[in-house]
């Protein structure tokens, strides 16, 4: 078994124009690209447009004594459909503005959608939820809470959020996720790393909590 690399980076694309096709509440870039192909040379000219979104960051606020989560129910127009409610159970997520890192992003957004404070945190998974036509980066911690505020209203009225605050055992929530009522992809990853490493995490940080 050999180790996977990709064959090719950064520098086998060309980028040879740059156009802003549209500027509000998030921006799309018109692309015209040219990359390196397997077989050897390089592509036509490629005109792709580029969803700019900006990166992110999640947590799972996880309580490892109580082996209860975090989780918040808010409105996506993005899963708007007739037959499906646009309301969805997900991690504490946000994001991250030039020059902020991620723990803080991570600590601010968890006080302002859940009212939770964390502890300790444990990076779960960097990935692109649509790399086709996104440039968005997610990148996933869990995080020990320390405090929550369950069946509470949060979120920032300037921002138009109205959410609420659920608390609920990790077994319920990952019984919901087999049965398929968990339909985000960040939470789905996160609620997928738990399952296979929720029982050493916890006992790291139960027997550090008793030194």
């Amino acid at each position: 078994m050999t180790d996977y690399r990709p064959r090719y980076g950064a520098g086998d694309v060309e980028v040879m124009r740059r156009e802003q096709s549209f500027n509000g509440y998030f921006s799309v870039e018109t692309l015209t690209i040219r990359h390196r192909l397997f077989e050897g040379g390089w592509t036509l000219p490629i005109r792709r447009e580029l969803f700019q979104r900006g990166d992110a960051v999640g947590v799972l606020p996880w309580d490892p004594f109580s082996d209860e989560l975090v989780l918040i129910e808010q409105f996506r127009v993005g899963a708007l459909r007739e037959q499906e409610s646009p309301w969805m159970l997900e991690l504490v997520a946000g994001i991250v503005e030039p020059g902020e890192s991620d723990t803080a992003v991570v600590h601010r957004e968890a006080d302002e959608e859940a009212g939770c404070t964390l502890g300790r945190l444990a990076p779960i998974a960097t990935f692109y939820p649509s790399a086709g036509a996104c440039s968005e980066q997610i990148r996933l911690f869990i995080g020990e809470a320390m405090s929550a505020r369950p069946g509470t209203v949060q979120g920032l009225k300037t921002e138009h959020e109205d959410i609420l605050v659920h608390q609920l055992p990790r077994r319920q929530a990952l019984r919901m996720l087999d049965q398929n009522e968990i339909n985000n992809g960040h939470t789905l990853i996160a609620l997928q790393w738990l399952a296979r490493h929720g029982d050493r995490l916890r006992a790291e940080w139960v027997a550090s909590s008793d030194v």
